[in-house]
């Protein structure tokens, strides 16, 4: 496996973190979601990261390449500081108001389980597009970071795009195993620890 690989690679599992966790928490409350809405969620994704990373190359073209490099490197492990401060630091919110708050793309990501807005116990094809948007948004820094530091758009694209149809498969199959619900606070230790070792290993390639 060669160098460029490994960085795509590294993308790809931190991008699709969340779409895991989102997978687990949807498997144990045995909220149902086939695979077009699998798929769906994965297109969007992709096609985010895609444009994350496009508008990251039109920055690029501003900077000499070694410029650019250092310069995406960087966001890349200010991004993963910031998921890893996110873990450290969160508050804990009572009980009571997650339960009053207001669904939005910020609480989807915080209790996937909002993102059933029907309390129907299946996703749809428009709630699993808001889900995809939230999950995107959340990585688009990311992806603008991962293209100034010189990552291919394409083949990053293709491969968030494979490992978030592994990834959702997956945690959905794991979380109805009953996995307890308190590792997935971990997915930000995780994610962040993921995103600064990309940052580095793209600073010193």
């Amino acid at each position: 496996m060669n160098l460029y690989l490994i960085s795509v690679l590294l993308f790809a599992l931190s991008a699709n973190l969340d779409n895991f966790t989102v997978a687990i928490t949807f498997g144990m409350r045995k909220i149902k979601m086939n695979y077009f809405i699998n798929f769906l969620i994965a297109v969007i994704t992709g096609a985010g990261t895609f444009f994350s990373m496009w508008i990251g190359k039109m920055i690029g073209r501003f900077f000499p390449v070694s410029v650019s490099n250092t310069l995406g490197s960087v966001i890349l492990i200010l991004i993963g500081l910031w998921f890893l401060k996110d873990f450290f630091k969160k508050p804990k919110e009572p009980q009571q108001s997650r339960q009053d708050e207001k669904v939005n793309l910020n609480t989807m990501l915080k209790d996937p389980e909002k993102a059933d807005m029907d309390s129907s116990g299946t996703i749809d094809v428009r709630e699993s597009a808001i889900l995809a948007l939230a999950l995107t948004i959340n990585n688009f820094g990311m992806g603008v970071g991962a293209s100034i530091s010189g990552l291919n758009i394409c083949a990053t694209t293709v491969f968030t795009f494979l490992i978030s149809m592994v990834s959702i498969t997956l945690g959905y199959r794991v979380g109805k195993g009953f996995i307890p619900e308190s590792l997935c606070r971990f997915v930000p230790l995780i994610s962040g620890g993921i995103v600064i070792a990309l940052g580095i290993f793209e600073m010193l390639i």
